[in-house]
């Protein structure tokens, strides 16, 4: 599959406060399949916790600079997650233990 970069967001330019809503809605509107690339003066590692708390499965993230001083990551939307599959992940029968 071809993705195609859509958004680039140089999060230095936004006020702290605004800058996961802005990037978690930048990802929400973008099409299965297309990109957001985003731009930090730092590892944006907990911004990465949060997708993963809450977009489990929908995402990959990939390091296109790391460092020190520019910080660029791609992150892809993928066409669905185990939440959308309909049950069709290991642990809809019970497979994961607990």
């Amino acid at each position: 599959m071809t993705t195609t970069t859509t958004t680039e967001i140089d999060i230095r330019t936004i006020p702290p406060y605004e800058r996961h809503a802005q990037i978690f809605g930048s990802f929400d509107e973008l099409p299965a399949g297309q990109a957001l690339v985003i731009v930090n003066d730092h590892d944006p590692v907990p911004l990465r916790r949060q997708f993963e708390a809450r977009t489990p499965g929908q995402f990959t993230w990939n390091y296109l600079q790391a460092g020190p001083a520019l910080w660029r990551v791609q992150i892809d939307k993928l066409a669905s997650g185990p939440a959308e599959s309909g049950g069709d992940s290991c642990c809809s029968g019970g497979g994961c233990g607990g």
